[in-house]
């Protein structure tokens, strides 16, 4: 089950322990990079284009808990 993405209004916290703040985040992603080998055969994406982006789980760095962790409202969302 995909996790919902914070947003500028929203922001995510553990259910378990109330963390606001450390998380890892197992995502998927399917891209289409240019990539510019110099001389060397040094690679350097130059451009980078996300096709496709889904987080499928957050667990938590404080408790390790997963599949517990919320969208709340970020403080002065309102303002």
């Amino acid at each position: 089950m995909a996790v919902p993405l914070p947003t500028d209004r929203t922001r995510w916290r553990c259910t378990l322990c109330g963390n606001l703040t450390r998380f890892d985040v197992t995502r998927t992603s399917k891209v289409v990079e240019y990539t510019h080998l110099d001389l060397a055969g040094e690679p350097k994406v130059e451009e980078r284009e996300v096709l496709s982006d889904s987080v499928e789980s957050v667990r938590c760095r404080w408790c390790n808990a997963v599949d517990r962790i919320e969208l709340v409202d970020r403080p002065g969302a309102d303002a």
